[in-house]
């Protein structure tokens, strides 16, 4: 009996992570050691332990209880998941907390193996690695916001820079304000100035890693009525989004608009986690804060790849992964990368290096939605993609290739198609998806979606605005009248005069 769905990569072994952190606590099985990371199972605790560790120098009693009896039932899941791995790191608290050892221990007993109890240069070395394990060519400085510590650290495409630990946790600076988000603001000024490696931020990207700060950009997205809930790489403009970090700062939180949508365990550190950032902000001057939901546990995964697997684009891995559960042939998807590159390339098309990346992912995920019915086919490839746990792309590109795969299925003239995504994307990311899904519209119908034609397929220019579609002759009979209909239409969009040209045989023009 096959008990593995076919649903799942079959030379994947899951493996699980418990990241044992200052205020929560999680599980994290993973469908395998990969580029871009698939999750198996995922649950936490908000245990707390760093709660009171100011003023008492151990981990909170309660928390560690509830911890204790938790462990044996995240090992358990973990062997129901079929991991064949399970990896245990602490941070902050368990570092620094007199009771640490003995918790550690206790807790290594019940997990069955060996916990890592990872020094602030270590915590802050896998904070760096989750970033640029999530982030196509990152630059700037990282901010792992922890419940005890925050790490910051320079990174400079996979070149990892200077880093510090400073003592503001948001369970850390909670207690050292003794609850007071005006006290919290001034240590968090004092702290951060000790921070020079800030200086080197200026104009570039600051990352926010850790829940507090993804709850307070999930805040953001709710009170500016954002259209995608996707965390990762969410932008918050620096100038616009001041007032709402200064009004989170100062505690009065439980009236804004969207405060539902964030849990209440999160609420209380909501002021303390803005206060940081303000004051990094103010020290650094980035170009903008991008939320990351890759920290810690990411990172540990990523530093389990070969080099040469950590040099692998984790868009396109998770694209050509895509491609292989669920499209009809993968084969005939890297086909449409090609023969795309030849068609941008006859068509004289300029690409940046992104665009190019997003191109590429956008044919490999061409054929997602085949399963749905025919005229729903658009919406569920445009649903699956905008919502993927896809990295390396931001949220522009994201629209891209959801617009990209709708345009494909749905035709490249109608302006009312999702609107939401079309003001997401760059006014050029919604004219190249529309440009590549005409593209898509004419190649689809040569090749049944099935492999072997597409690469026979050639350009031919034929002058300084006429460009032929060769086919060859043993192919000829798949022309007919719905190619050249779709070939008109890529012409009217391109402004060029397009005909087929069968070898051997007269040509068919489709002029704009």
């Amino acid at each position: 009996m096959i008990s593995q769905s076919q649903g799942r990569l079959q030379d994947r072994r899951p493996i699980s992570v418990i990241d044992i952190g200052s205020n929560s606590i999680r599980l994290v099985v993973y469908e395998g050691v990969a580029r871009s990371p698939t999750v198996l199972f995922n649950e936490k605790m908000l245990a707390g332990l760093g709660r009171g560790i100011v003023s008492t120098g151990k981990l909170d009693p309660e928390a560690v209880t509830r911890a204790i009896e938790e462990f044996g039932r995240f090992r358990a899941l973990s062997d129901q998941a079929g991991a064949a791995e399970l990896h245990v790191i602490a941070t902050a608290a368990a570092r620094e907390a007199e009771n640490g050892p003995d918790f550690i221990h206790r807790a290594e007993k019940i997990l069955g193996t060996e916990i890592r109890v990872l020094s602030g240069r270590q915590e802050a070395g896998y904070s760096a690695l989750g970033v640029i394990s999530g982030f196509h060519a990152p630059d700037g400085i990282a901010g792992d916001l922890g419940g005890g510590s925050l790490e910051l650290i320079d990174i400079r495409g996979d070149e990892i820079g200077d880093g510090v630990t400073l003592p503001l946790g948001g369970l850390r600076l909670q207690d050292m304000a003794k609850n007071s988000p005006l006290a919290a603001a001034k240590i968090a000024r004092t702290e951060i100035a000790r921070a020079n490696l800030l200086k080197g931020g200026q104009g570039r990207t600051f990352y926010a890693v850790g829940g507090t700060w993804r709850n307070l950009a999930r805040l953001h997205m709710n009170m500016t009525n954002y259209p995608l809930s996707v965390m990762h790489h969410y932008r918050m403009d620096v100038e616009s989004s001041m007032g709402f970090l200064r009004q989170v700062a100062k505690g009065d939180i439980n009236k804004m608009k969207g405060i539902e949508g964030v849990s209440k365990n999160r609420r209380t550190l909501l002021p303390y986690g803005a206060a940081v950032l303000l004051e990094i902000i103010a020290a650094a001057k980035p170009s903008q804060v991008v939320i990351s939901a890759f920290g810690v546990r990411e990172g540990f995964l990523y530093s389990l790849l070969t080099p040469e697997e950590q040099r692998t684009d984790a868009l396109i891995s998770a694209a050509s992964e895509l491609a292989l559960l669920r499209a009809r042939s993968v084969t005939h998807a890297r086909e449409l990368v090609d023969w795309t590159n030849r068609s941008f390339a006859a068509f004289g098309i300029d690409e940046t290096e992104e665009e190019t990346r997003y191109r590429h992912a956008a044919c490999l995920l061409a054929d997602i939605g085949w399963r749905a019915h025919p005229e729903y086919r658009g919406t569920q490839s445009l649903n699956i993609i905008a919502h993927a746990s896809f990295i390396g792309v931001d949220h522009p590109g994201r629209a891209f290739l959801a617009l990209a795969n709708l345009f494909r299925h749905e035709g490249v003239f109608d302006d009312g198609l999702a609107p939401e995504l079309r003001t997401m994307a760059t006014p050029r990311y919604v004219e190249r998806a529309r440009l590549l899904g005409a593209m898509m519209r004419v190649v689809y119908l040569f090749s049944a979606s099935m492999p072997g034609v597409i690469p026979t397929l050639r350009w031919q220019r034929r002058g300084d605005d006429e460009l032929s579609l060769v086919i060859p002759a043993a192919h000829a009979a798949l022309n007919g009248e719905r190619p050249a209909g779709r070939l008109a239409q890529l012409a009217r969009l391109t402004g060029r005069k397009l005909s087929f040209v069968v070898e051997g045989a007269a040509d068919l023009s489709a002029s704009a």
